[in-house]
């Protein structure tokens, strides 16, 4: 039994216990609070000092000044990240040390803490984007401006001399297409102007700086309105002086042509060889005459242009000018002459030779007239070149006939021609020329009547030897037909032959006892009866041969209709599976091949099927039956072939499939345990804990099978590379010599921890290290500890169901996003150069924007439905995959013209390989284990696409 004395000594330790305790928890908490209160005093002087430069207005300098201010607050962001680290360290103290009742108190603390510090970073983010776009902007624009002024000094420097005279018209045109390309470049400048004047509004209205006001506007508008008049003023007028040139020289052309047309008609009159009548030469004198005396009045209207015109020209195109002129006005006068002194030749000779010709004239009329008409005729009997139908003759004995009768009528007016000669020789002129146009005229009457009797007799002999051919044609035919008849095994083509022989035959005869009538004019009629007798006998004979050809025919059909189509699919097939043979470069390849082959199979076996239909009908028939054995082997030997090389194809993407499994395996573990272990190379053995002690334990237990998986991939890959093309042999190799040397890297990293690890504390006890590293890799950060506690049970449910809804958000909107980026990239891919192709995707593209803010809507209730307490890598990317997108809509939006319909795949492609590069960044970092202190580094790759987009978008503008 213990005394008093000791009862009171224990009773007084435990005061002083509890007393102690109760001091260091009172410190943990205070030492809390007091680090709350100072990171919220920070964190608001960093705001108020960010509201104080978050103003886009005023002067250049200013802007300059707000940026470096905030590019100054940007950099103290770390220290933010360290008090809110430090923060969670003395949060995560007092916790474990504090009763349960006050622990809320904390965690409220620690939640305001955090959400400030989050609006503070967004904060500092935005304010800063915001002023560098701006700036960016600014410094954009002030650079098109000065290249617009200087392309207005350029211009003002060309457009300021006065136009200078030029040689001739071809110097004018150069002139003129000169002043036209500087209009057109003019003109061409009014989009840069647009465009600039748009991006002054823009900025002014977001700095309100006088350099950008309205008036600069109107300035800069001014100038380039008065450089597009210079520029149109100097063409109109190049235009008019090169007009009036034009004019001038097609004028003088055309008095040139009037002229030379003139001087020949007159030599044509002058001339002794010509054949007209004096009084005909008159005539076409006092014409030329008329055009003589209109000639002087158009050769005075062009000295009147040409004063014009010289007021233009250089004086050396002047004089050339007026000597022109002059060489015309010569010319015209030595026309007038040579007219004059023929008029009065004319007249002489016209006087002695009026009574002569009108006689003259009749004759050679009749003449004409007769000639004419029996050249009409013998052209109408005119037999033509190369073998003649029984319809041509017919029609050519008629003509003859006919013409016969015309030629005894015309016999009057040869003998009235032979008088009118007569009364000509009277005259003292000599009429020989008309005395040999009477004897041609006689002459080729007389040729034309006997022309017409010698072919009325040919043709009609020629009749009668068509009108036999048929009979006699059909007598030789027959004795051919019945041998093919007795043929054992005819030929379709040769009874087809026959058949088609036998139906002109039919035709014939048919024709030929159509012709009774005329039959009976050519023939007689007693010899016409006789011959229709012979043709009904041989039509008789005719229908039974063709009869016994069409159940030849019937019998032969059959076997052919089925034989030749089998043939060509055998050929077909065996020719695609040729194309098989080749190598293929990849899986894919491979896969398609073997599903070509199994095409193949199906239609070979229709084929087989086919064919076992047409041997039932060729039973009897030993040369038919012969031909569908030798179709039934090849296809045979083609089904074996085949069934091969699908054999081979199955096996070759079985191994690839394998190899490319273990491969892709390897590969990711050994990325995986790179990037785990990279912290533990350099780290000392006192600052290493349980988990990282089981972590490296467990991955040096995994090496000696990894080992042998790396053999067993290698060995896969060579087989892969003995069945592929050479490409897909050197892609093989190169993977493996890339595994090779991840591998090799590996065990360096291997050595390097070994010999840290080796020098520093003793090894702890696994089973504690795979405790801790498998919470660390499930649990998440590590201010979840919390969650352990059993009074807390009610937060995590209503924390997971809140992080439930969030994920449901999340691929809600990431399933929204993927859909719009399908349209938008399909749109994107038809091209667009005509004006309705732009219409359609403006249409297009129009319809997508109108969906930007029910996404935007639907992006906002996802970020505002984020747990507080997690930082979600997916969300993050989702944010740049949604800004991206919105980048790539706005940029197609403005290129919609003629000839740019690949800016916005190209801008598309730059910003998909940029958020490849930010990915890969990403990539570097194990989200698994990163705390919240980390939270701020994991928004750098968003954060950098985020400002280059903002700045490709101001200078796609500009």
């Amino acid at each position: 039994m213990k005394s008093p004395q000791t009862f009171t000594y224990l009773f007084l330790q435990n005061s002083q216990d509890f007393a102690s305790s109760n001091a260091m928890t009172q410190q943990l908490q205070d030492e809390f609070d007091s680090s709350v209160e100072n990171a919220e005093a920070w964190m608001k002087a960093i705001q108020e000092r960010l509201s104080i430069n978050d103003n886009t207005k005023g002067p250049r300098s200013a802007l300059e000044a707000r940026l470096r201010e905030t590019e100054k607050i940007r950099a103290l962001e770390p220290e933010g990240s360290l008090k809110i680290d430090s923060i969670l360290v003395k949060a995560d103290a007092a916790l474990r040390s504090i009763s349960e009742d006050k622990k809320h108190e904390i965690l409220s603390k620690l939640k305001d803490i955090k959400a400030l510090w989050e609006e503070t970073a967004i904060y500092i983010t935005h304010c800063h984007s915001r002023i560098e776009w701006v700036w960016l902007h600014w410094n954009e624009y002030l650079k098109a401006q000065d290249e617009f002024y200087t392309w207005i000094h350029n211009m003002s420097v060309t457009l300021e001399p006065d136009i200078e005279l030029q040689l001739g018209l071809k110097e004018k045109q150069w002139q003129l297409s000169h002043a036209q390309v500087l209009l057109n470049d003019v003109l061409n400048q009014s989009v840069l102007l647009e465009r600039l004047l748009e991006e002054a509004a823009s900025l002014f209205s977001r700095i309100g700086d006088s350099s950008v006001d309205e008036d600069v506007q109107k300035k800069m508008k001014v100038e380039y309105e008065k450089i597009r008049e210079q520029a149109e003023n100097r063409v109109n007028l190049l235009k008019k002086i090169t007009k009036e040139h034009e004019q001038y020289s097609a004028n003088v052309g055309q008095f040139q042509s009037w002229l030379n047309g003139v001087t020949e008609r007159l030599n044509s009159c002058i001339g002794e060889a010509t054949e007209s009548s004096a009084e005909d030469k008159l005539k076409a004198l006092k014409e030329i005459a008329k055009n003589i005396r209109s000639g002087g009045k158009k050769l005075d209207q062009l000295e009147d242009e040409c004063t014009n015109v010289i007021e233009n020209t250089s004086p050396l195109g002047a004089e050339r000018m007026k000597d022109e002129l002059e060489m015309l006005r010569k010319a015209l006068e030595k026309l007038k002459l040579l007219h004059s002194e023929e008029e009065k030749r004319l007249l002489k000779i016209q006087e002695s030779e009026s009574a002569y010709e009108s006689q003259a004239r009749q004759l050679e009329a009749d003449i004409k007239v007769l000639r004419k008409y029996l050249q009409k005729l013998e052209n109408h009997l005119e037999p033509g070149e190369g073998e003649k139908t029984e319809d041509e003759f017919v029609t050519l004995w008629r003509k003859c006939n006919a013409t016969r009768a015309a030629l005894a009528a015309e016999e009057s007016n040869v003998e009235r021609l032979k008088a009118q000669l007569k009364e000509l020789l009277q005259f003292s002129q000599d009429v020989h020329p008309h005395t040999e146009s009477v004897v041609s005229a006689i002459q080729q009457y007389q040729s034309v009547r006997g022309k017409t009797s010698k072919m009325s007799t040919d043709t009609e002999t020629e009749l009668r030897r068509l009108f036999q051919n048929p009979l006699l044609d059909f007598e030789r035919w027959k004795p051919s037909v019945q041998m093919l008849l007795e043929t054992p095994e005819p030929a379709l083509t040769h009874i087809e032959a026959a058949l088609a022989e036998s139906s002109r035959f039919k035709e014939k005869f048919m024709t030929l006892q159509l012709k009774k009538d005329l039959l009976n004019n050519v023939l007689g009629e007693e010899k016409a009866k006789t011959f229709l007798q012979e043709v009904a006998e041989a039509s008789k004979k005719r229908e039974i041969i063709h009869e016994s050809l069409m159940q030849s025919k019937r019998t032969i059909q059959h076997f052919d209709a089925g034989f030749a189509p089998l043939q060509k699919k055998l050929s077909a097939i065996r020719a695609k599976l040729d194309l098989e043979k080749e190598l293929k470069p990849d899986l894919l390849g491979k896969k398609t091949q073997l599903q070509r082959l199994q095409m193949i199979q199906d239609d070979l076996a229709e084929l087989v099927t086919q064919m076992e239909e047409v041997e039932k009908l060729v039973q009897s028939n030993t040369t038919h039956k012969h031909e569908m054995n030798q179709l039934s082997s090849d296809s045979q030997a083609l089904k074996i072939a085949l069934k091969m090389m699908i054999q081979q194809s199955e096996e070759r993407i079985q191994k690839h499939c394998a190899y490319k499994d273990k491969l892709s395996d390897l590969q990711q573990w050994i990325k995986l345990t790179t990037d785990t272990f990279e912290p533990y190379q350099g780290a000392e053995g006192d600052q290493n804990n349980e988990g990282q002690v089981a972590d490296l334990k467990r991955w040096l237990a995994e090496l000696p099978d990894k080992e042998m998986q790396l053999c067993l991939v290698k060995a896969s890959g060579k087989l892969v590379m003995e069945n592929s093309s050479p490409e897909e042999t050197a892609h093989v190799q190169a993977e493996l010599d890339q595994l090779e040397e991840s591998w090799r890297q590996l065990k360096k990293m291997e050595t390097r921890v070994l010999k840290t690890w080796q020098l520093s504390k003793p090894v702890i006890d696994s089973k504690k290290k795979i405790e801790f590293v498998d919470r660390r890799w499930i649990s998440g950060p590590v201010f979840h500890h919390s969650d352990v506690d059993p009074n807390h049970k009610q937060e995590r449910i209503e924390e997971g169901q809140h992080t439930s809804s969030h994920l449901k958000l999340l691929h809600e909107f990431e399933e929204w996003l993927q859909g719009e980026k399908k349209k938008l990239t399909k749109i994107l891919d038809v091209p667009s150069s005509s004006t309705e192709e732009i219409k359609t995707r403006k249409s297009k593209l129009e319809e997508l924007q109108s969906r930007v803010p029910d996404g935007q809507r639907l992006f906002e209730d996802l970020l505002h439905n984020q747990p507080l307490t997690e930082y979600s890598e997916d969300l993050e990317d989702l944010r740049y995959q949604w800004m991206l997108y919105k980048s790539i809509l706005k940029e197609s939006m403005s290129t919609l013209s003629p000839g740019t319909s690949e800016e916005p795949d190209r801008f598309r492609k730059s910003c998909e390989h940029f958020a490849a590069a930010a990915d890969q960044h990403g990539e570097g970092e194990d989200p698994a284990v990163a705390s919240l202190s980390q939270l701020p580094s994991s928004f750098i790759p968003f954060l950098a696409c985020m400002a280059k987009c903002w700045a490709e978008e101001s200078l796609l503008c500009v």
